[in-house]
């Protein structure tokens, strides 16, 4: 393991040693490609050994996961007791949680599932503490809460988002606009829909030839960097919306606390003292995209109270009537919807009609 640490701490000081400019473009795009591969052998080691650690993985429930991470003692566990009233062993100094926490609020109707995750410490992602084991399940929420001390901000802000970079999830990125395509002979095709200002034939060709693939199609829909083609290639990343919890605000001034608010993605709160919770919840609702649709039995009043919740990816009737049960989308005649997804209330409409928030419907089987 060491070696490979090793490996990637000398492709990483070459790259800071080398200068950026046109003639140096191809070799870093290189280094690049070098250090992406070795920190997927870092992640995902040949060896079938160990299990994934005791009390961290975690059954999904409900309908969206959200993953707390942070350093140790920023009040990731104060904050989930009070949110969810889940008791996560809290205590004034660092690594009081050791393995997952689970919780589960309802807010909106919606079932939201949050994890108190142990804290990161720096290197998580080459193996120290549980950090591996605590990255893979963050891998696999929905949104994101990046708990944050608001004394000291910034610095820890850069070190999550490099661990977290360094195990392929991306923070409030869309994925590049980038088509690639592998094939069996004719060379490399390079297109650019974009006047490019990293990437060009020399580079991309080296990048791929780290990969050992000299026969591919790409296609550059808009601007992209040497990192945007690595992640195409590599296609293991995720793409996760995060939102930065600025805790301990009762430690601040309010001048402070107006810059703090500007800040993207961010929101500043005391989880001690319950303070500005409400914005929290309404920015992670933004944040996870969910479209709640209601039921409504033939001849009876819509059930406002437990609404089916769809992921903004599939929000059709076809999505509905599986997320209900499996065997209705076969009896389905048509469904008649009342809310701002169709002209007429209510509408007839059939199985791939896109549904919108607060919908109500009603199925029609056949006879």
């Amino acid at each position: 393991m060491s070696t490979l640490v090793e490996k990637i701490k000398a492709i990483e000081d070459e790259m800071a040693r080398t200068q950026k400019n046109k003639a140096t473009s191809a070799h870093l795009g290189m280094l690049k490609a070098k250090l992406a591969k070795f920190k997927r052998e870092l992640i995902t080691p040949k060896s079938g050994g160990g299990g994934a650690g005791e009390g961290f993985d975690v059954a999904k429930t409900g309908d969206a996961r959200i993953g707390f991470v942070g350093f140790p003692s920023v009040g990731k566990s104060t904050l989930l007791s009070n949110l969810a009233g889940v008791y996560s062993e809290v205590a004034a100094y660092e690594f009081t949680t050791l393995t997952t926490v689970p919780g589960v609020i309802r807010y909106k109707g919606a079932k939201i599932q949050l994890l108190d995750l142990p804290g990161i410490i720096e290197g998580a992602k080459d193996g120290k503490g549980r950090g591996r084991q605590v990255i893979a399940v963050a891998r696999t929420c929905k949104l994101i809460f990046i708990v944050l001390d608001v004394l000291k901000p910034l610095g820890d802000k850069a070190i999550i988002e490099h661990e977290l970079e360094g195990f392929g999830i991306r923070l409030n990125k869309k994925p590049p606009n980038i088509t690639f395509r592998k094939k069996e002979k004719g060379g490399i095709n390079l297109t650019t829909v974009v006047p490019q200002s990293e990437l060009d034939q020399q580079t991309v060709k080296q990048i791929l030839s780290e990969y050992r693939i000299s026969n591919a199609d790409v296609i550059l829909k808009e601007d992209s960097t040497c990192d945007d083609l690595i992640d195409v290639i590599e296609g293991n990343r995720i793409y996760i919306p995060c939102i930065y919890v600025l805790n301990k605000i009762d430690q601040i001034s309010i001048e402070e606390l107006n810059i703090i608010y500007k800040i993207p993605h961010c929101v500043p709160l005391s989880a001690h003292h319950k303070w500005n919770f409400d914005d929290l919840l309404e920015l992670m609702w933004d944040y996870l995209q969910l479209t709640r649709i209601y039921t409504k039995p033939k001849g009876q009043l819509p059930d406002f109270n437990a609404p089916v919740v769809l992921k903004e990816a599939d929000k059709t009737v076809e999505a509905f009537c599986n997320n209900l049960h499996k065997g209705i989308l076969k009896d389905l005649k048509y469904a008649l919807v009342w809310g701002s997804s169709v002209k007429y209330q209510p509408q007839r409409v059939g199985k791939e009609h896109e549904l919108c928030d607060e919908d109500i419907v009603q199925i029609i089987k056949k006879h």
